[in-house]
């Protein structure tokens, strides 16, 4: 399976709980809603923790730990099907609402998005 891996940082303005409940409760059923015109399979929403003493890892690589807000994974069939998400009528009327909806909270320059395949060490 091909996967779209997108580490979301917020908006200025949004607090990390406005940015996450606008994801978790609005963006979410947008792409539920559309899932199928845009052939997506799986999508998964990681949202980030700010827990006192969770950055152990973190902290060793000099990180701290609040890069992003979250990370969502879209996952597709295959590069083919992938490709074909746009060239419907459906697809690009879909993927222009969500983009839409996006620009209402993620700050988008700031948000690296990238394209991957996995490859499965433990299982």
């Amino acid at each position: 399976m091909l996967r779209v891996t997108f580490c979301l940082k917020r908006l200025p303005g949004l607090t990390r709980a406005q940015f996450q409940d606008y994801w978790r409760n609005r963006h979410a059923p947008l792409v539920r809603e559309h899932a199928t015109a845009l052939g997506i399979r799986k999508y998964v929403q990681s949202h980030s923790l700010t827990l006192p003493g969770a950055f152990p890892l973190a902290d060793v690589r000099g990180s701290s730990g609040l890069d992003f807000d979250g990370v969502a994974q879209l996952w597709w069939d295959d590069m083919a099907s992938f490709a074909a998400a746009g060239t419907t009528e459906a697809g690009r009327v879909a993927g222009a609402l969500l983009l839409a909806d996006e620009q209402k909270f993620i700050d988008l320059p700031n948000s690296p998005i990238f394209l991957s395949d996995d490859y499965h060490v433990i299982d």
